[in-house]
């Protein structure tokens, strides 16, 4: 397994001498492993993901061999990047990859290389090892393209401002002196970050121990999404307010979410898992990205509503 580098969350932009910024993208991390033989896809998690993207992986034969890539797969649907398409990708059976790679063909935004033609180059400076990633990758072209990148602190505040309409949830920022920071939060991120409220229209786990909420955001589809693990007194909470109404439902009836799961959502890294239906939907404060990754932290339930 190769352990990719991590970014620390920030909460304003970074300046000074020496920083190189990048746009991040609203995609899965996705390490591109080129041997001698073949082409390996891993995810951030170490899953081989190879199957799931076979249209990456057929470029991706181009490279060198002894070639490994870190960056991110997206998929790209009426002029900005689509996360829950990737979702979609990423979950899919063999079978189904292969038609799926034709109707939403996947791209690949690599943001560093950490080996080149069998040469390990983590351990020189990054704005030697963005040289020659841009040297790698221009002559191919799509789907295989180096994320942009700019060393002037105002065009970056500029696409930060102005570039989410696209499906870019921030910037990465890196320092142009330093190594590949592997399993280390050695980057840091800006994200557009926000607190709203949102749909809960189920939850995953069962009634006495919900795990997570399945929500539905007010901005951009309706598709649902998974929340980020709940704390134990969010826990408690929702199994009070599910106990409420279970009891309003009146005696030996069967409350909302007290039954089996009876639908599915995608979640980050776990694909499909089940769920408990609330009908109709609680109301939780949750901050949430600009995209859905990371999930959306749940702050508290609305029971005020």
């Amino acid at each position: 397994m190769i352990r990719v580098a991590l970014a620390a969350a920030v909460r304003t932009l970074p300046r000074g001498a020496g920083l190189a910024y990048e746009p991040k993208f609203d995609g899965h991390r996705l390490v591109v492993v080129r041997s001698a033989a073949d082409v390996t896809l891993q995810a951030r998690s170490g899953r081989i993901v190879t199957s799931a993207f076979p249209d990456l992986a057929a470029a991706a034969l181009q490279l060198p061999a002894g070639t490994v890539l870190d960056g991110e797969v997206v998929v790209w649907h009426e002029g900005r990047t689509d996360f829950a398409l990737v979702q979609r990708r990423a979950a899919a059976t063999a079978a189904r990859a292969a038609v799926l790679a034709q109707s939403l063909p996947a791209s690949y935004a690599a943001f560093d290389v950490l080996e080149l033609a069998g040469l390990d180059v983590r351990g020189r400076p990054y704005e030697r090892r963005r040289a020659l990633l841009v040297d790698l990758l221009l002559p191919l072209g799509p789907p295989l393209q180096p994320v942009p990148m700019t060393t002037d602190p105002e065009l970056a505040a500029t696409w930060y401002e102005t570039l989410p309409g696209n499906g870019i949830e921030g910037l990465v920022v890196k320092r142009l002196d330093q190594s590949y920071p592997a399993g280390r939060r050695g980057w840091q991120k800006l994200r557009h970050t926000d607190v709203r409220d949102a749909a809960v229209v189920g939850y995953t786990g069962t009634p006495r121990r919900p795990l997570a909420l399945v929500l539905v955001l007010p901005i951009g589809d309706e598709t649902p999404l998974v929340s980020s693990p709940l704390t134990a007194a969010l826990r408690r909470e929702v199994v009070e307010a599910t106990a409420a109404r279970g009891a309003e439902a009146g005696a030996g009836a069967a409350g909302p979410g007290s039954g089996e799961p009876v639908s599915t959502v995608t979640a980050i890294g776990l694909g499909e898992v089940p769920y408990r239906a609330l009908d109709p939907p609680l109301t939780a404060e949750v901050r949430c990205t600009s995209a859905r990754h990371p999930p959306p932290e749940v702050l508290r339930l609305r029971t005020d509503l």
